[in-house]
């Protein structure tokens, strides 16, 4: 068994487990696995997007580890993204149903704006253009999904609303229109990518971070063979001996110490309880100042389909050629 997982509390006080199995690249016919040896080691917070096509597969771990009787439903956080493609107000709530019926729920923990960036409407993930390389937009507003949203959670199928992969204005576009704040946002985070400015302005507005690719996302379908590997970094490496850890686990405790709530991905049971056995050891002010000096604004997920949208979240950092 993994240590119990500690909590963190979002501003309007609702609990959140510092540590979530996140679902994203998942190997379809893997997933309800995953979720309930995640279950049997002691996770409780699960992360999921439509997007991610295996939402079904989730829903079919946790129904099966409730019938068993070793987890009630309320014991459960479980997190869901609203889609792209679904941005438009009147489409939000049924884009929510969808994913309630794939997992099998009366209600989500979570549910996120996947991305800031909306696509041209219907069924079709990635509604390509004849150049195959960027999507059709949409013209809605991220703006006006937000009240949509905040009905979600007045009609009680979502507990808490938020965002993933919004930059700082987005951010504060959301903060000043919005009745129920976002409770967090989503996040590309590990050594190579800080986003320092982004996490302490989120932080000053109590909006919590939760990271993804905690570990560098070493599986990305786009991966080049010449990409840097963050497990493999001579620094993190190095901690992993000193502390008689994996790469993985201090790549983790990492990001519980910074302060977030942390999703890292596995569908192996071995790996899924050795991400969990982090809370029992602490990494000291000289081993967090040597993981913050990798930073290398190295972003993993930078949504290159979106191009040119008006509300693309970090395209300005890439005209400055950063990478």
């Amino acid at each position: 068994m993994a240590p119990k997982i500690p909590t963190v509390f979002f501003k309007n006080g609702s609990p959140i487990p510092a540590l979530g199995l996140g679902t994203w690249n998942s190997p379809p016919g893997q997933v309800t696995q995953a979720v309930k040896d995640a279950i049997d080691v002691g996770y409780r917070h699960i992360d999921c997007a439509h997007v991610y096509e295996n939402e079904h597969e989730v829903g079919a771990g946790i129904a099966a580890k409730v019938a068993q009787g070793n987890v009630k439903r309320e014991d459960l956080f479980i997190t869901s993204k609203l889609w792209n493609t679904y941005h438009r107000p009147d489409l939000v709530k049924g884009a929510l149903q969808a994913t309630l019926r794939n997992l099998n729920l009366k209600y989500l923990d979570l549910y996120l704006i996947h991305w800031p960036v909306a696509y041209r409407e219907g069924d079709e993930l990635f509604p390509l253009r004849p150049d195959g390389k960027r999507v059709h937009f949409s013209d809605v507003d991220y703006i006006d999904t937000w009240p949509a949203m905040e009905r979600l959670v007045e009609a009680g199928l979502v507990r808490n609303i938020g965002l993933s992969n919004f930059n700082v204005q987005q951010v504060q576009r959301v903060l000043d229109v919005a009745r129920i704040p976002p409770a967090t946002n989503q996040i590309e985070c590990h050594p190579y990518l800080h986003q320092a400015s982004l996490t302490e302005f989120c932080k000053r507005h109590d909006v919590t971070i939760t990271a993804y690719s905690p570990l560098g996302s070493p599986a990305r379908p786009w991966v080049k063979q010449d990409d840097p590997v963050l497990l493999e970094d001579a620094v993190v490496q190095r901690l992993a001996q000193k502390h008689s850890k994996t790469p993985a686990q201090i790549l983790i405790r990492y990001q519980h110490q910074l302060g977030h709530v942390v999703i890292p991905k596995s569908v192996s049971r071995q790996r899924i309880a050795s991400n969990a056995d982090v809370f029992g050891f602490e990494l000291d002010a000289a081993d967090l100042q040597q993981l913050a000096g990798l930073e290398r604004n190295g972003r993993i997920c930078p949504e290159s389909f979106s191009f040119g949208h008006p509300h693309h979240p970090f395209e300005a950092e890439f005209r400055k050629g950063r990478r």
